[in-house]
């Protein structure tokens, strides 16, 4: 490079450019050049500098060995002038310089520099006027930055607290959607539930975007002016919260509570990045350009924010996540001991199961706050247990007991191979074959017949005695299924096939319906040919109900039969609403925890769950809701392997109130169970003044069957008709028919059990004789045990004055109107008890 060349490139390219040109030309005289090769140290720190150094080409780099001191590091570009102020101020290097890469240099000798300096007095005074100048631009910038900082100070984010716990879909989805937020810009609204933390993935998007230096600030909306002074500043008066900002970012929390005034200004500013201080009305304002990222958070959408935004995260509820409380609970505790020194305990699986159960409104701020009480409740425990977490029970939870946690023998016996498969094929299966042939081959009469006492006299009574307790506990004994299950078991193994799948739609459709056929056919052969003392009737009766379950069992999987079509199913079921116990799952537990749905599908087993089929009614036990669909088989039980299912204890009948789905079908069938009584009692009715009628013959006795099945209906549907009426004169709208109907359903249970009582106290107690009359014996000397018919009249009575009083009572509870508005259906219900007092009771 010539003389003249090094001239102009020392006057362009570097910060000795200021000098004159005589200066310069003396300075180019002396310089050596030099090439440092790559990884060499060219100045160590804190020692004399021996050069004056002018980077020509190449890279540099500085650093601060001494790290008692550090300063950050940073590169050298062509042009660069090394150790100038060092030398100047006669100062050691402050950092050590190393050669990135070979470079080449312009070197002026310590000495000579100094020459030069004494030589050319104006050398210091041109340097120490642009250092007067740089530290007048300092000064102001720091003053600037004093300012800002005073301003900004009580809003600033210093970092985020947490990343995003979890490994669920959820948590993935969040996680990505923050890095995507991250990578530009764009402005955010970041909305949910409280107690999500939304400010949090805010500072999330903030910290992990390239401006992460930048300062970020979080303003509560409710605190704003409504002129948005704070916000946008004044015109020649105080700078707003965005001017001191900068390129930072800013945090709208709780956008909802925003003054309506700024919700178009804001708009302007999302759509256009651009602002108009506040002014005073004469007065005309330029607007100003904002650099801020703005990142907005509310708890729900807001239409005319949400247009102008260029992202939308919407943080799904703790409720929806439940496989990752598990990674919370633990996030939580470490959090906590940490900051206290604490050693960390350990959460028992069915304390987390326990909160997987909970919905958590509070979202995450609750389950923290739960498990940091949990902890100080603990003492310093090394474990927790279920019991310390005590937060409030959901709807569907509340008074509710498991009886498997208070009897774990309970659980034992259920779990076990007793319950139902050893009693079903090792006792049931025999026993219902013998009692079908007695009933086929022994006497006829049900006081020579113990087929027939067991039937009528042991099985309806206690049956019905059942349901309030254990709801459709009998189906799981059942042998008409217990037949079905043998059958669909050999077909397979007689012709390998598959089953056919359940025609879902038209069973739901027509199923309760085509059973409610049944059971009026069942009425009308029960009346009509005597079958309560007929035992070859009442065999044939119990063959069709097994051969039905037989060739469905043979046709489609599982237990078809037994929930769609099965006639003595349908009024399980039914009844079975009113039970004070029932089975169902956690359900944050089984969807946190399950990923194989064993106890609905079937499967291998699987820790503690054992090899199941899985649910014999194709029932999933966290999404029961109603207990007819259930037969207490505990196949699910079995068959999970995360404790998640219960066997509650509960208020009898809650799911009428709460959770229930009323069906057409249902009414129909409650309704004939009713009327079934009258059919019943028709000679009792007979004696109330129609005795002149002959209903002897089959013709007579039929439509008279007819009618005793469809007159007691009229009442209820003429009571619901004032009901319409009397909401009609107050100008609402009452509940329909067919939910309010429900409110009946202890009536008809408590009939059908008053009309039983008089075969189980009167008959039932005759065990003995007629089992040995069955065989041929003598009977006349056997003990016998039976009620005095005062006693069983008493007792019938008691049933059907607690019945009304109960059916009263569900009807208000299912209505939730008040107790005049529903008069007509109370009054129909004391006339039906009355009613059923005269022809069950007596007069």
């Amino acid at each position: 490079m010539t003389a003249l060349d090094s001239l102009v490139w020392l006057q362009e390219r570097t910060a000795l450019g200021i000098l004159s040109p005589t200066l310069l030309e003396a300075i180019s005289a002396v310089i050596e050049e030099q090439t440092i090769p790559a990884n060499t140290r060219l100045i160590a720190e804190d020692t004399n500098p021996v050069a004056l150094y002018i980077l020509i080409q190449g890279q540099l780099e500085s650093d601060r060995i001494n790290k008692t001191n550090p300063t950050a590091p940073y590169g050298f570009l062509p042009g660069a002038v090394i150790n100038l102020q060092e030398l100047l101020l006669e100062q050691l290097a402050p950092q050590t310089v190393t050669a990135l890469s070979e470079c080449h240099l312009w070197a002026i000798p310590a000495a000579t520099f100094g020459q030069l300096v004494a030589q050319y007095p104006e050398i210091s005074q041109a340097f120490s006027r642009q250092l007067a100048q740089e530290l007048a631009q300092l000064t102001t910038a720091f003053t600037y930055e004093q300012e800002r900082t005073v301003a900004l100070r009580p809003y600033v984010v210093t970092k985020a607290q947490r990343g995003i716990v979890g490994t669920s879909r959820y948590a993935v989805r969040l996680r990505q959607e923050i890095r995507i937020a991250a990578g530009d810009r764009k402005s955010v609204l970041i909305f949910g539930e409280p107690g999500l933390e939304k400010d949090n993935i805010a500072a999330l998007i903030h910290f992990g975007s390239p401006q992460r230096r930048e300062p970020i600030i979080k303003v509560n909306c409710g605190i704003l002016q409504t002129s948005g002074a704070d916000l946008f500043g004044r015109a020649n008066g105080k700078p707003g919260l965005l001017e001191w900002l900068g390129n930072g970012t800013l945090i709208l929390n709780n956008i909802q509570e925003l003054p309506r005034e700024l919700v178009p200004i804001l708009a302007q500013l999302l759509r256009t990045n651009t602002y108009t201080p506040v002014s005073r009305n004469d007065e005309t304002v330029e607007a100003q350009t904002s650099k801020a990222r703005i990142l907005i958070v509310s708890e729900t959408t807001q239409p005319t924010i949400e247009r102008c935004i260029g992202h939308n995260i919407k943080v799904p509820p703790l409720r929806v996540r439940k496989t990752d409380i598990k990674a919370q609970v633990d996030y939580y505790i470490s959090l906590y001991c940490q900051a206290r020194s604490l050693p960390k305990p350990k959460v028992v699986p069915e304390a987390i199961r326990r909160l997987q159960a909970y919905d958590f409104p509070g979202n995450l701020k609750e389950l923290k706050s739960l498990v940091e009480r949990a902890i100080v409740q603990a003492g310093g425990a090394p474990v927790l247990t279920e019991e310390i977490f005590w937060a409030a029970e959901t709807k569907k939870k509340r008074f509710r007991v498991n009886l498997l946690n208070l009897y774990p023998q309970l659980r034992r016996f259920l779990r076990s191979d007793w319950w139902p498969d050893k009693i079903n094929y090792g006792f049931t299966l025999t026993v219902f074959a013998i009692v079908v042939g007695m009933l086929f081959i022994g006497p006829q009469h049900r006081s020579e017949n113990v087929a027939l006492n067991l039937f009528w006299a042991w099985w309806w009574p206690l049956i019905l005695l059942g349901f309030p307790f254990v709801g459709r506990l009998w189906c799981s004994i059942c042998p008409f299924m217990i037949y079905g299950e043998v059958t669909q078991k050999l077909s397979l193994w007689l012709v390998p096939r598959q089953l056919k799948r359940w025609p879902r739609e038209q069973a739901e459709k027509w199923g309760g319906w085509f059973l409610f056929g049944l059971f009026v056919l069942i009425f009308l052969w029960e009346e009509l040919w005597n079958l309560e003392d007929t035992a070859y009737l009442s065999a044939c009766l119990l063959l069709l109900i097994t051969a039905g379950a037989m060739i469905f069992s043979a046709i489609f999987e599982r237990r078809f039969w037994c929930r769609y079509l099965c006639p003595i199913g349908g009024m399980n079921g039914l009844f079975a609403k009113l039970s004070m116990t029932e089975l169902r799952a956690q359900q944050g537990t089984c969807s946190a925890e399950c990923t194989t749905y064993q106890c609905y599908k079937g499967g291998p087993q699987k820790g503690e769950g054992m090899e199941t089929n899985g649910c014999p009614l194709y029932s999933h036990p966290a999404q029961l809701e109603d207990n007819k669909d259930c037969v207490l088989c505990m196949t699910c039980l079995k068959a999970c392997p995360h404790r998640s299912v219960e066997f509650n204890l509960r208020p009898p009948g809650i799911e009428l109130w709460t959770t229930h789905t009323p069906h057409f079908y249902e009414v129909a069938l409650l309704f004939l169970l009713l009327s079934g009584v009258f059919l019943h009692r028709l000679p009792e009715i007979q004696a109330m003044g129609l005795e002149s009628i002959d209903i002897k013959p089959f013709l007579p006795h039929l439509v008279a069957s007819i009618l005793a099945l469809t007159i007691p209906v009229i009442i209820p549907i003429a009571a619901y008709g004032l009901i319409l009426l009397v909401y009609k004169l107050q100008n609402t709208k009452p509940r329909s028919f067919v939910e309010l109907a429900y409110g009946y359903l202890p009536l008809v249970l408590g009939a059908n059990l008053a009309h039983y009582l008089r075969l189980g106290l009167g008959e039932a107690g005759r065990i003995i004789p007629v089992t040995l009359a069955t065989f041929g014996y003598s009977n006349s000397t056997m003990p016998v045990l039976v009620a005095h018919p005062a006693v069983t009249a008493f007792l019938q009575g008691v049933t059907l004055i607690g019945s009304v009083l109960l059916t009263i009572l569900l009807t208000q509870k299912i209505a939730r109107q008040p107790l005049r508005s529903l008069f007509p259906q109370h009054l129909a219900t004391i006339f039906l008890g009355v009613s059923l007092w005269i022809i069950i009771v007596g007069r």
